[in-house]
C-alpha cells in the first residue's frame, strides 16, 4: 500500500511541475528561409521588394523556440492567415563524453 501512495505522490508532483511550466513564455519563430546579401543591397529594399530565399515552395520550414530548432513543418493557410502544421518534432540527443 505504501508503494501505491508513493507512486500517486510522484504523479501529483510531476503534474504540479508541469503546471509550473505552462505559464512560461517562449519565443516561437517559423523560418521560411534565409538569404545572404550585402547591407548596401538591404538598404535599397523598398516596400514590395522580393527577396529570394534558399527554400522552394513545398519544402519543410524550421520552427525555433528561443532560437533553437524544435520542429519542422509546412506553411498552411487558415482563413486569411498563415499558420504552420508541425510535421516532425526535432529530438535532441545528448552525446556523453567517455
Amino acid at each position: 500500500m505504501a508503494d501505491s501512495d508513493a507512486s500517486a505522490d510522484s504523479v501529483i508532483a510531476r503534474e504540479t511541475e508541469l503546471e509550473a511550466l505552462l505559464d512560461v513564455e517562449v519565443e516561437i519563430t517559423a523560418v521560411l528561409g534565409t538569404s545572404m546579401m550585402p547591407i548596401s543591397q538591404i538598404l535599397k529594399l523598398g516596400r514590395g521588394a522580393v527577396v529570394e530565399l534558399n527554400r522552394n515552395v513545398g519544402e519543410d520550414i524550421e520552427v525555433h523556440a528561443n532560437n533553437r530548432v524544435v520542429a519542422n513543418g509546412e506553411v498552411v493557410v487558415v482563413e486569411d492567415r498563415l499558420g504552420v502544421n508541425l510535421t516532425d518534432i526535432v529530438v535532441l540527443v545528448e552525446v556523453q563524453k567517455e
